[in-house]
């Protein structure tokens, strides 16, 4: 570096700082709100995946992210006038994508739970969902308690990953936790676990399109039903209200039940 490059004066050294503090500010002050149009509207938002959640949101052969969820996104989306665009982000980098606001809003089969709460706000809910056991088809496992002197394979700090906690306890070594549910089906089906532990939804879709692979499904009365929400930023109260603003009128129409199959309080 030259003399004269060192030498800058204070005058320029000042007005840079307070561009760059300016900047700061402006990202560090409330939430990320979209893109909005010329009467400050917001146009468009982007929304946040785990896409390897099949039926829920995955990756088709050309690499779309598609699955019921994007379905009922697009559907909030066009009921509520904007436009939305989709990243994939992994399940675990997911949370800090919204947080950090790098993202509006992550759709990807969250389940609202009082400890989520803390950190993040939710929709109103958009689906039903509880819990499913997959087991190997000679398996003598009836129920949840049979699992207690089991392996277990859950996707990591999913709903699935905090019940079996709950019952073999959190730092168990009988809890077998993947990045992917799709991959903790794979441990079992491989062995490494006696069952696996996930949503009904992507339990029932393996199932449906592994029709050759021997397993059976065990559903237990002691799953308490639970709900997804579109999950954001703490305070983003202007996305919050046009996504329940979405979310009540594909109910109201009857849209949502056309994409789920049932109704969702």
């Amino acid at each position: 570096m030259t003399k004269r490059k060192r030498l800058l004066s204070l005058g320029a050294i000042l007005l840079s700082f307070s561009l760059v503090m300016a900047g700061c500010g402006t990202k560090d002050e409330g939430s990320k709100t979209g893109t909005a149009g010329e009467d400050g509207k917001i146009t468009k938002l982007v929304v946040g995946t785990d896409a390897t959640y099949a039926p829920m949101e995955y990756m088709d052969e050309k690499g779309n992210i598609i699955g019921i969820d994007v379905d009922i996104v697009n559907a909030i989306a066009e009921a509520a006038g904007i436009e939305v665009e989709y990243k994939n982000y992994g399940w675990e980098p997911l949370f800090p994508a919204v947080k950090d606001g790098l993202v509006d809003f992550a759709v990807s089969s969250i389940t609202i739970t009082p400890d989520r709460q803390k950190e993040f706000d939710f929709t109103n809910p958009y689906f039903e969902a509880n819990q499913l056991i997959l087991v190997p088809e000679d398996s003598d496992v009836t129920s949840f308690q049979d699992l207690k002197d089991k392996k277990v394979a859950v996707q990591i700090n999913t709903t699935g990953h905090i019940v079996t906690g709950e019952l073999l306890g959190k730092t168990s070594s009988q809890i077998v936790a993947a990045e992917t549910m799709p991959i903790a089906i794979l441990e079992m089906i491989n062995g490494n676990a006696d069952a696996a532990v996930g949503d009904n939804a992507v339990i029932i879709d393996y199932q449906k399109n592994n029709p050759n692979v021997k397993v059976k499904l065990i559903e237990d009365s002691s799953f308490e039903k639970e709900y997804y929400g579109l999950m954001l930023k703490k305070g983003n109260t202007e996305v919050m209200d046009l996504l329940n603003k979405g979310i009540k009128i594909i109910k109201e129409n009857g849209k949502l039940k056309e994409i789920t199959g049932f109704d969702v309080e």
